[in-house]
């Protein structure tokens, strides 16, 4: 990309402007800017006795503090991520491991019943048998 396509935008920080040319959108340089002047307006206030430029390298002090702890954060999440996914392949296995067990409870409880059916037939032939013997 040439610089002719680059996004231009004019920033006050700290009470100064700073022209600057970036690829991404502007609305996203404005907030950038928006935040690092309000950083540095407020390191500024806490201290009026510092120069711009100390205030300027207190404010990137900070900045790389808040980015170091979000990369913190974001690991931490990340290690969150990896434990949910590990668990819901746990659970998945288990639920997949319980359905066949389902399945073949099922099995068995159809092959005891027709068991059950064969064993209440033979039993009644029998029973009809015996009625006929005692009858004659």
């Amino acid at each position: 990309m040439t610089a002719m396509n680059k996004n231009r935008v004019v920033l006050r920080i700290a009470g100064m402007d700073y022209a600057i040319r970036g690829l991404e959108p502007e609305e996203y340089m404005h907030k950038l800017g928006i935040y690092v002047d309000k950083k540095m307006t407020e390191i500024m206030k806490n201290n009026v006795k510092l120069s711009t430029n100390m205030a300027a390298v207190l404010t990137a002090l900070n900045v790389a503090d808040d980015y170091a702890k979000a990369q913190e954060n974001i690991e931490r999440l990340m290690n969150d991520i990896n434990g949910l996914k590990e668990e819901i392949q746990r659970i998945k296995a288990e639920n997949e491991r319980m359905r066949k067990e389902n399945s073949d409870l099922a099995s068995l409880n159809n092959n005891l019943q027709l068991k059950l059916v064969k064993t209440e037939t033979e039993l009644r032939e029998a029973r009809n048998s015996l009625e006929k013997l005692t009858k004659t």
